[in-house]
């Protein structure tokens, strides 16, 4: 009795599959006319999001981070170098963003995903314009020694809001950054001080300590359609929908910046004003998950 149901159900399963894949737009805007999204999430819904600190043992600061089935891992490894003469009391940040091929079919092996290079020029520039990191923390000896942060973001899974699961898990790592302590061998160089060296070297910084973050940036992205506003999209809502905005804040709620990276002219004031709005929220969301999660690594 069963069966005849069971194949019904399949059935219509692949229509809809086939609507979905033939007819995009129309699958999609059916679901705004009832104010509720293909995955089941209100308009305004962001993915459930989750921190890990810690996920890279060998790292001196690492983060595991999921914003739906976005994940992003971020891996932070200090060197000591020698500063540059127009700034010899502040060391240095390198961001890079990895985009390998399994994290998403459209990225092929041999070739750089397209996104890489935007998303990384897109932290490089977010971190730096915030000023949550004051470079003359890493600064050792004047002149002579200062810290190099390597910050490397892997993306692990690649659904959509790329740029946001990557600037949550590069703000997680670096609130997980222990500095190393260092000191001065023999020759006069600034050395990473292992335990067992220790005692016959003579110290700069005697512990491991941690960065003071300043002015923390979180970011949003929201699709625009009609007068739809949706925020926190998929990969499959990016390529529905063409106009993307990006808004990021800091803790206290001030832009930071706004990126538009294409789509139409937004013809509406209003509709940035939302975005914002509604971005102010998501940073007090995310704010407590960061605090959260530290409070858990301790």
């Amino acid at each position: 009795m069963g069966l005849p149901n069971a194949s019904e159900d399949l059935s219509s399963e692949m229509e809809v599959d086939a609507f979905r894949r033939l007819f995009p737009l129309r699958y999609f805007e059916r679901h705004l006319a009832e104010s509720i999204r293909p995955d089941g999430r209100p308009l305004m819904k962001a993915r459930e999001t989750s921190i890990f600190l810690g996920a890279v043992a060998s790292a001196n600061g690492s983060a595991l981070v999921k914003i739906g089935s976005t994940t992003m891992l971020t891996a932070i490894k200090m060197e000591v170098m020698t500063p540059s003469l127009e700034s010899p009391d502040e060391g240095c940040i390198a961001i890079d963003f990895h985009m390998p091929p399994i994290c998403s079919p459209i990225v092929r092996p041999g070739r750089p995903a397209e996104a890489s290079p935007v998303v990384s020029k897109q932290l490089s520039d977010t971190i730096s314009s915030s000023k949550m990191i004051d470079l003359k923390e890493f600064s050792l000896v004047s002149g002579k020694a200062a810290w190099m942060a390597y910050l490397d973001v892997y993306c692990l899974d690649a659904d959509g809001a790329l740029f946001d699961t990557a600037l949550l898990s590069a703000v997680a790592a670096l609130s997980h950054l222990q500095i190393p302590a260092v000191a001065m061998n023999d020759d006069g160089r600034i050395v990473i001080m292992s335990d067992e060296e220790g005692q016959k070297q003579e110290p700069v910084n005697k512990e491991k300590r941690k960065l003071t973050l300043k002015c923390i940036p979180f970011s949003l992205t929201c699709i625009l359609h009609k007068n739809y506003i949706l925020v926190d999209p998929t990969s499959e809502e990016e390529s529905i929908i063409e106009t993307h905005v990006t808004i990021v804040l800091d803790t206290s709620g001030q832009l930071i910046s706004f990126y538009k990276p294409g789509g139409s002219v937004l013809a509406y004031p209003a509709a940035i004003q939302d975005c914002v709005a509604i971005s102010r929220q998501r940073v007090k969301e995310l704010k407590s998950i960061l605090e959260n999660s530290a409070m858990d690594v301790e």
